[in-house]
């Protein structure tokens, strides 16, 4: 009889308790991980959901308090014309705020410092248009490159059209299309300016975080107007297309957006 010692034995396999028979250590380690990724990405679903939930709440009451605030200005502009009518007067509203600049020409025969100031308002190619903040300083710049922009004061419908048709925020350089509250939230959260109703209000009505708010939108590339611009070297009074136009702004925003 041959022995059987020279035949290649497997060695005893320890298996530790609780585990199962025959499945690597690896493998069962890798399953743990996937579980406690899986749970962990549950759990931060439900805490998003629960938040969104909570958000949009929060987004309609502030648009009801939008809405009327809104209707109670307009209320009052009409109630104080009829006083001043009644009174044998006339009404005055107030200086406007914010403007809004279209660029209509191009760099040809432009001096240095016209272009810089285009530069800074943001203005760098044509039909851009961007909201401006009405002080001593920027009425200057506008001043300054007048032959090259037209601009004037946008109402409450140009501003909502402008930024829910066209708007774009800059998040991380980046120019991303505003279809979601949470990009608006992401960036301009921390000036409790979380949805887009916010954003068109402190527009509107020019808040303290304006600065912001506008330096998160990118400036709008409007469209050409059908049939184009004629005389754009001329003023606007003049029967052109530069210069101030005043509330008469919202009409060519109209067919350009």
């Amino acid at each position: 009889a041959r022995s059987l010692a020279h035949l290649p034995f497997p060695a005893l396999v320890s298996i530790r308790p609780g585990t199962m028979a025959g499945v690597p250590e690896s493998v069962l380690k890798k399953r743990k991980r996937a579980e406690d990724w899986a749970a962990k990405r549950a759990d931060a679903s439900k805490a998003k959901q629960l938040k969104v939930k909570t958000q949009r709440k929060e987004v309609f009451k502030r648009a009801e308090t939008y809405a009327k605030e809104y209707r109670q200005q307009e209320c009052d502009k009409v109630r104080l014309r009829r006083e001043a009518k009644k009174a044998k007067g006339f009404y005055v509203e107030d200086e406007p705020k914010v403007v809004f600049a279209i660029r209509i020409r191009g760099i040809n025969d432009m001096h240095p410092k016209s272009r810089k100031i285009l530069q800074l308002l943001r203005l760098r190619q044509i039909h851009n248009g961007v909201f401006i903040k009405v002080n001593k300083a920027t009425i200057n710049m506008l001043r300054r490159v007048e032959p090259y922009i037209t601009w004037g004061t946008p109402n409450l419908k140009t501003v909502k059209e402008l930024i829910y048709k066209r708007g774009y925020g800059k998040v991380n350089k980046d120019r991303i299309p505003l279809t979601d509250n949470a990009i608006v939230e992401q960036v301009l959260g921390k000036y409790n300016i979380i949805c887009v109703e916010d954003l068109v209000h402190e527009i509107v009505t020019c808040g303290p975080n304006f600065k912001a708010a506008t330096n998160f939108l990118w400036p709008f590339k409007l469209s050409a107007p059908r049939g184009g611009l004629d005389k754009k070297r001329l003023h606007f009074i003049e029967g052109g297309q530069a210069g101030s136009r005043e509330h008469l702004i919202n009409n060519l925003i109209r067919v350009m957006n």
